[in-house]
């Protein structure tokens, strides 16, 4: 079960020559098609002198991994393939690559192209701070007084995390737990008898 991934912790850029064309990777965190096509828009207008802005991204939605690409004009495959392959490569979900080239009169030919795309991508990706995120299943448990010791001991982050915590006539504790450790967590709460809550 896949609960663990990792992302972006902040956007990056990268930008380099090749036989006189001009490329610049930017790299950032996307949460769905939505936002990469928002940001693509605003990239467009950013370098409205370009020649292309090839692109993939590659999300972790629900589960799910989805991923798409495009070569925005070049050659089929010489762009979105490779890019994706640097996503790929660099073991990453909901991050999108976008590479701005501007033509410097040099054919590249198809190979040359793909190895260019590939590595403004991976160079990109290669500096770009990383992040580890984690797929919760979120536990709300009513707690007795007498037995709110016990609570705290079930904390063990990034596993199983204290979310929440609220005391009345009833203390409620949210946890968020690791999904692959939600069968394991709900076995210590009905072996300590605390009630969960719908």
């Amino acid at each position: 079960m896949l609960d663990h991934y990792r992302t972006l912790a902040a956007p990056a850029e990268f930008r380099q020559k090749i036989a006189r064309s001009e490329f610049l990777g930017v790299a950032f965190s996307v949460d769905g098609d939505d936002a990469f096509f928002a940001e693509l828009a605003s990239l467009t207008k950013r370098h409205y002198d370009a020649t292309h802005l090839c692109w993939a991204f590659r999300l972790f939605a629900d589960g799910e991994v989805r991923a798409r690409s495009a070569d925005a004009g070049e050659p089929s495959g010489t762009a979105g393939k490779p890019i994706m392959s640097a996503i790929e490569g660099a073991d990453l979900y909901d991050v999108a690559v976008v590479v701005v080239r501007w033509y410097g009169g040099v054919k590249l030919g198809t190979g040359g192209l793909s190895r260019a795309y590939r590595e403004t991508a991976s160079e990109t990706l290669r500096i770009a701070p990383i992040d580890d995120r984690y797929v919760y299943r979120r536990f709300r448990i009513e707690v007795p007084f007498d037995q709110l010791g016990i609570v705290y001991r079930l904390i063990d982050a990034p596993h199983v995390v204290l979310a929440a915590e609220r005391y009345g006539e009833s203390n409620e504790f949210d946890f968020d737990v690791r999904l692959s450790r939600a069968v394991e967590f709900a076995k210590a709460l009905t072996e300590r008898r605390l009630i969960t809550l719908p």
